[in-house]
């Protein structure tokens, strides 16, 4: 307020000139204790601290404003005013990131949606060239029935594990890593590691399989003239063969050529991922395009049988001398007749080396001669197109051996189609399974996504399902569109060599053939680029030494050296051959990697863990058990020798990453599962705390009931049943019955079995699993003794960290100090500290309630209310009931929107389902009731202490010690004085608190001997050099916080279920925790019917990570 010139300061009148007299208000003023509360703006997330600074304040001894540098604000009650305990961090302190930031982030992040980051990248990545070269040939081999069967078994191994995958994408932040993030985060190192390898392998191996299988349509359909050893080596397909040996050569070459490009960047490689899945979807239209117009324009190739023999193109040609290899309608009529020469090819035989070996080629030469004379030689219909009849021939299987024409009839490769490999169900299963992998696609990408948790379950479920659809109907198309012979002919040697899908599809064969090689390319070079980075991830977490050299990059962030050392497995694994021979090597990789994905689902559906909260809700334990089932049995199924190797390969891994002793503070799932064993188990936990993520309420139950033989305390039995509706998240509980006496009493022994016994037997009515004890105390030690019972019970790494007390009853003083050290000594032991008040009223096991469940959050303590309530929820008695959050905002109406929607970003990350409001506590005045209360408690504090110091010696019944006479002690001191009880009206003092208004400061009659009253202290200097004033100034704060918030939460909670609340922390002396602490937080709970005070320690930090 301006002052006039030459007028005294603000508050001074005069009595005469040159005389200043101070009034009565500014005297008030001085003391600090009228002034308003200031309006926090804004507080920085950096900035802890205990107050902000308040650009008003009051006058000073020279007359001129004096700042305060110390506010406490409205939220007084929840700040920390001790020196030892951490500052207080509100919620207020949320603040949008700025354009900067927004900028930084943006740049960063692709924010890719499910179309363009999971879906389509994932059926790029499915959809190989493995669909395009081998599916044809399944259909004919296994028969339409049985190729159905192991399209089901292969997709629903991969559908299921898209479902454990969803579950585990959605229950945290998946950082740069994908799949390895995940099964390392939650297996632990070891596992992480060893699967982490394999997954890397899985990429790597899969560049191979690409690369030979575009080798294979490059030679085979696109350009056989570049085949080394011409024509004729296109049948040599043996280890050593000619055509392996091209397929090891021009794969080594493309490798060189990719291994450039990927070294360019990524920005290169991502240039040919549109193109070639365009090229693909163009294909896959092609496909079906053909059947149709093939059915009805009936222009299908036509092929030659020897009876149902199938025979080579390039045989009947050359036979006929006729060089030009394009074969029209009336020359494959005119070459398939029984010729002579046809005859001569059909009938020879090798020379023998011995007489036996010549006689038995004779006879064979007889029969084969005998029988060719009956054989009919024919022109069929290669592609009728779709149509029943064909259909029906293909449903049923007709497996053969390698070299075999029929099945149980050997052929010839130089002019007839035979069989290079033995073929079983199985072998099938392991050779088309690479063409279902890639689902992990879309937790790779999880970093360039705008919201992973919902882009990566609905577009790797739906790519996945689209797929399956795919191949199923071109399974079906297949079987009714292409004659059952030339469904077995693998690389289209009775048409003239072409690709046989190719030869299906319309317009022209060249749209299948150049986007199958384009297909084959471009996921070559995804693998290829992917790999080292997978590489380089595990040896930046520095689980495995030997790695260490590939966590370095390049200047422009590239994995040189990963690639070069990929580079190397990759051409190892070309040197294998063949396609098939590197899928059947690939599947186990890709099986393991899947397996463990469906068995981190399964252990943390079992465990249910607090951490456990997946956004994605349709999952069970069951599927994720049937797919890692059918992981491991098409491993066993397909080549059990392999299968072996991969199992040993993932064990050596695990064990040497455990013998280094690679220590990881990744939260891992195989900790939680410790925790729930044996000696072992507790042996590998013990001596470190668990990892936020797996924090679960670990419960010591305090019960200081009155216990009797045949009275049953409702305190008590309510206290359990509300144990074991938090024992959602499986957590140790120990209930612990408080005993006056001592134990060497003979007495006092039988009644602690007695009660013991109604202690477990109220668990066990709860189906409260866990322990029960009692503990004697006596007074004077009872400080000691709970501070012995927090730091000692339990064992390794089940210890309790939460401790579940009950408010005490006021009018019985042992139950308040024992309230106080159950409190103090729980803080200080860094317990999580839950308080219930009103616990009779709280339901026990067979009550069902609906409602709401209303988190009223003040401080920012890591979430460990809302996984109260979270796990509170998870129990049949409080599962109908909805969860309300409730932030106190003391910053303007811009802010608190901004405010909003950080924090409702922040609980979406937590995978918890709530409704959100932003509570607004702004700038008011202190009412007349908050100084009435705190005058009221200053009284009886007053009164109690001194009725206890004339009563210590006479009323202490023997148990003072003189040792523990002091504030740690209080029992001791003051053991059961009487409650002093106010009567009549309080008298009132008219205390001018701003220039416009005055406000009345109550305080209670005191009694007649009393010299001082509590106005008198206010102003008394020496009261304010001894830090009463401030105190009192404080309480009036605290005070202030309590009645605001009851009359906020009475306004917007007056029927919930259940109110949760942030525990102030606790004054670390006795005196104030009674007398005052206990009276702010009865005041704050007024009128409410159930609350809960939760208070955190820090350790119990709920995760948003993976």
């Amino acid at each position: 307020m301006p002052e006039k010139p030459g007028a005294p300061p603000l508050g001074e009148l005069t009595d005469r000139p040159g005389t200043i007299r101070k009034s009565f208000r500014q005297k008030f003023m001085e003391s600090g204790i009228a002034r308003r509360f200031s309006t926090v703006t804004q507080v920085n997330t950096g900035a802890n601290r205990r107050g902000s600074v308040d650009k008003r304040g009051s006058i000073g001894e020279d007359g001129n404003p004096r700042k305060f540098t110390n506010t406490w604000g409205n939220l007084a009650l929840f700040k920390n005013d001790d020196e030892d305990g951490p500052p207080a961090s509100f919620i207020s302190a949320y603040t949008s990131p700025g354009p900067r930031e927004k900028a930084i982030s943006d740049h960063k992040k692709a924010n890719l949606g499910v179309l363009l980051g999971v879906y389509l990248p994932t059926i790029q990545h499915i959809l190989g060239v493995t669909m395009f070269i081998r599916l044809f040939w399944v259909v004919g081999m296994a028969g339409l029935w049985q190729t159905c069967g192991i399209l089901a078994i292969c997709c629903s191994c991969t559908f299921l594990t898209c479902i454990s995958l969803s579950a585990v994408a959605t229950n945290g932040v998946v950082e740069s890593g994908g799949a390895y993030f995940m099964i390392s985060r939650n297996l632990g190192a070891e596992f992480g590691s060893a699967v982490g390898i394999l997954f890397y392998l899985a990429n790597t191996v899969a560049t191979s399989m690409y690369l030979v299988g575009g080798v294979e349509v490059l030679l085979m359909y696109i350009a056989p003239s570049m085949t080394i050893g011409g024509h004729e080596a296109h049948s040599d397909t043996g280890t050593f063969g000619q055509m392996t040996n091209n397929y090891r050569i021009y794969g080594t070459a493309f490798l060189i050529l990719e291994v450039l490009i990927v070294a360019m960047g990524v920005k290169f490689v991502q240039l040919l991922a549109p193109v070639s899945l365009v090229c693909v979807i163009l294909a896959l239209f092609a496909c079906f395009a053909g059947g149709v117009e093939k059915a009805l324009l009936d222009n299908g190739a036509l092929v030659c049988k020897m009876d149902d023999r199938l025979l080579q193109t390039h045989f009947i040609v050359e036979g006929f001398n006729n060089n030009d290899h394009h074969i029209n309608t009336s020359t494959i009529y005119d070459q398939c007749q029984k010729h002579e020469w046809i005859g001569k090819a059909f009938c020879a035989h090798e020379q023998a080396k011995t007489r036996e070996e010549e006689q038995e080629k004779e006879r064979e030469h007889d029969e084969k001669c005998s029988a060719f004379s009956k054989t009919k030689m024919l022109v069929t219909k290669g592609f009728p197109g779709m149509n029943f009849e064909t259909l029906k021939e293909n449903l049923g299987s007709s497996y053969m051996e390698a070299g075999e024409a029929l099945p149980g009839k050997k052929g010839s490769d130089k002019f007839e189609v035979v069989q290079d490999v033995r073929v079983t169900f199985f072998v099938l299963m392991a050779i088309y399974f690479p063409a279902v992998t890639g689902i992990l696609t879309g937790a790779n990408m999880s970093g360039d996504l705008r919201d992973p948790q919902k882009s990566i379950p609905s577009g790797t479920i739906a790519a996945t399902s689209t797929t399956s659809v795919i191949y199923f109907a071109l399974a079906i198309l297949f079987a009714s569109s292409i004659d059952r012979s030339v469904l077995r002919d693998k690389t289209g040697r009775s048409i003239d060599e072409r690709m046989v899908v190719a030869a299906l599809a319309w317009p022209s064969e060249w749209v299948v053939t150049i986007g199958s090689f384009l297909s084959t390319f471009g996921a070559a070079l995804q693998c290829l680029c992917s790999a080292p980075r997978l590489l380089q991830s595990i040896a930046k977490d520095d689980v495995i030494p030997t790695l260490r050299p590939f966590a370095r990059v390049t200047k422009n962030n590239e994995p040189f050296l990963g690639l070069l050392f990929t580079a190397f497995i990759a051409e190892l694994a070309i040197l294998l051959g063949a396609v098939d021979a590197i899928a059947e090597v690939l599947d186990f990789f890709f099986l393991m990697c899947y397996a463990f994905v469906n068995l981190i689902c399964f252990m943390h559906s079992i465990l249910k863990a607090p951490n456990w909260r997946p956004r994605f809700k349709y999952y069970h334990w069951s599927l994720s058990l049937l797919g890692a089932f059918l992981c491991f049995f098409i491993m066993f199924a397909s080549k059990w020798q392999f299968a072996t190797i991969a199992c040993v390969l993932t064990f050596g891994i695990y064990k040497y990453v455990e013998w280094k002793g690679a220590k990881k503070e990744w939260g891992d799932g195989i900790r939680g599962l410790a925790l729930t064993t044996a000696q072992y188990s507790l042996m590998k936990v013990e001596d470190a705390d668990p990892h936020p993520k797996n924090w679960r309420p670990q419960l010591l139950i305090c019960l200081s009931a009155q216990w009797s033989k045949h009275i049953t305390d409702n305190r008590a039995v309510s206290l359990v049943h509300l144990g074991g509706q938090l024992k959602a998240g499986r957590g140790l509980a120990i209930a612990c019955a408080f005993l006056k006496g001592s134990p060497d009493d003979p007495k006092d022994k039988p009644r602690a079995q007695e009660v013991k016994k109604m202690v477990q037997k109220g668990m066990d009515a709860a189906k409260l699993k866990g322990f029960s004890k009692t503990l004697f105390y006596t007074p004077p030690q009872l400080s000691g003794c709970m501070s012995a019972v927090f730091q000692s019970v339990g064992i390794g790494g089940l210890r309790p960290n939460t401790v579940l007390v009950n408010w005490p009853n006021f009018e019985d003083v042992d139950e308040v100090y024992l309230f106080a050290e159950e409190l103090i000594h729980g803080v200080r032991n860094e317990n999580c500290v839950i308080v219930t008040k009103g616990i009779t009223d709280f339901p026990d096991n067979n009550e069902r309630l609906s409602g709401y469940i209303d988190i009223w959050w003040v401080v920012q303590d890591g979430g460990i209310l809302m996984l109260i309530a979270y796990l509170m929820q998870q129990h049949k008695v409080w599962k109908s009931c909805t969860l309300r959050v409730f932030a106190i905002s003391e910053t303007d109406k811009q802010k608190s929107e901004e405010m909003k929607t950080a924090l409702e970003r922040y609980i979406y990350m937590l995978r918890i389902d709530a409704e959100l409001f932003i509570v607004n506590l702004l700038d008011e005045e202190i009412s007349e009731d908050v100084h009435s209360r705190v005058a009221e408690m200053e009284q009886k504090r007053k009164d109690f202490k001194e009725n206890g110091e004339a009563t210590k010696n006479r009323a202490s019944g023997g148990f003072v010690n003189e040792a523990f006479n002091n504030d740690d002690t209080l029992y001791g001191r003051f053991h059961k004085p009487k409650m002093y009880t106010q009567t009549g009206k309080p008298r009132a003092i008219s205390i001018n608190i701003n220039e416009e208004e005055e406000t009345t400061f109550t305080t209670p009659p005191t009694p007649p001997a009393r010299k001082h009253t509590l106005a008198d202290r206010l102003y008394d200097r020496n009261s304010e050099e001894n830090g009463e004033v401030k105190d009192l100034k404080l309480n009036i704060h605290k005070m202030n916080t309590s009645v605001r918030l009851n009359n906020v939460i009475l306004e917007n909670s007056p029927n919930s279920q259940l109110v949760l609340l942030n525990l102030p922390h606790p004054p670390k002396h006795r005196e104030a925790f009674i007398h005052n602490y206990t009276v702010y937080l009865d005041v704050l709970t007024e009128n409410l019917k159930r609350v809960l005070f939760i208070g955190g320690s820090g350790k119990e930090v709920i995760s948003i990570d993976s």
